[in-house]
């Protein structure tokens, strides 16, 4: 095996504890030779002996004959290998020939190391991404403390959201910004996926809080990481591209305070100190304006948002920020995600007092927030 960990190795390594798959390691072109003179047989029975053969190496009952495992060689692939056996067993299981080269020939394709424009996913071989969400409800059942990640700081959001969005957004060496940095959750995601990040913080004392926290997670990947004590919404992002040599970013994230439900600082840019929802709204489109120009077209804004509760009303605050984007005119709104909002600080250990106040208000409690996914034209 090569000493230098292959791109679904470190995917996986990355993910522990979230998600974990034991992987065989094959000689790509051994393996799609063979693969490839089993597919030219015309006698079914002859076809599915020699895929059992070959699955008997992948269940490790029988030995390795064709040369094609733990090759010492830059020319390998990993397969996860419970779905490898599983698409074997379907070739066998198929009743036409006709079938079982299909599914050879797809076996094949997945074997071909293929990326699409914005991300590393292998759409031949898509069941191998389960650790992916596609639905847009999003449950999770704590908050991941994996690598440098704490939960000791109010607002922040949960390591598993932009690990989520880079996943299905972002390919290794993209750039990534997040104009409300906070404790610096999305850049340390950065660097366990091997991504660039920039994070504007508005609090000079949390800036300098997380980059001490982002410093101590592994950078192997050796990418840039850029923490800047800063208003997103006054920042010249135009010299800031130019100080990094790049001339776009491939995703931005914005994780904006709730309003005035935590105050996050004293300075009046900080959207926490906004006196009314309508400056709020005001001052992150503002943002919102500022940060569109950085990112490539085609790419993706993720927008972390709650709403709120206040004097007897609930503020949609998620849907305000959303049409904020959109008046933009620069983007298409491809997916409103729910999270469950579980186990937050404000209400750990508080449920039967939120219930009671729920029940005396007559409002329902918070128990989620939204991931909304825009795509810039």
């Amino acid at each position: 095996m090569s000493k230098k960990k292959s791109e679904q190795t470190r995917l996986l390594d990355s993910v522990k504890p979230i998600y974990q798959k034991e992987l065989v390691e094959l000689n790509k072109t051994k393996f799609i030779s063979i693969l490839n003179a089993i597919n030219e047989l015309d006698d079914i029975a002859k076809l599915k002996t020699e895929i059992q053969i070959l699955m008997d190496i992948f269940v490790q009952s029988g030995e390795d004959e064709a040369g094609i495992l733990n090759e010492d060689s830059e020319d390998s692939i990993q397969f996860r290998r419970d779905v490898l056996i599983s698409e074997l067993e379907q070739i066998t299981e198929a009743k036409t020939i006709s079938r079982s080269k299909y599914y050879i020939k797809r076996l094949i394709k997945g074997a071909q190391v293929r990326k699409t424009k914005i991300n590393e996913i292998n759409l031949a071989r898509w069941k191998e991404y389960e650790h992916i969400l596609t639905d847009t409800l999003w449950i999770f059942p704590k908050r991941e403390n994996h690598g440098a990640h704490l939960a000791s700081y109010w607002g922040n959001f949960v390591p598993q959201i932009p690990y989520q969005i880079m996943m299905r957004f972002t390919k290794e060496g993209d750039w990534v910004l997040d104009t409300f940095l906070g404790s610096g959750t999305t850049l340390i995601e950065c660097r366990r996926l091997a991504r660039n990040g920039i994070g504007i913080e508005i609090n000079p004392e949390v800036a300098h809080n997380a980059l001490e926290l982002i410093e101590q997670q592994e950078n192997e990947s050796n990418v840039t990481t850029d923490v800047i004590a800063g208003d997103s919404g006054h920042i010249d992002y135009k010299d800031l591209l130019k100080k990094h040599k790049i001339k776009n970013v491939q995703l931005i994230v914005m994780h904006p305070p709730y309003h005035n439900i935590i105050e996050f600082s004293k300075d009046e840019n900080d959207l926490s100190n906004a006196k009314s929802v309508k400056e709020y709204l005001q001052m992150f489109g503002r943002i919102v304006e500022k940060a569109t120009p950085c990112l490539e077209a085609g790419r993706y804004l993720a927008l972390v948002i709650g709403d709120k509760y206040s004097n007897g009303e609930w503020v949609p605050l998620g849907f305000y920020c959303m049409n904020e984007v959109m008046k933009t005119q620069k983007y298409l709104l491809k997916s409103l995600i729910v999270k469950n909002f579980e186990g937050t600080r404000g209400k750990r250990n508080q449920k039967e007092l939120w219930r009671y106040r729920a029940l005396v208000g007559g409002f329902y409690v918070f128990k989620h927030e939204y991931v909304i996914l825009f795509q810039k034209l």
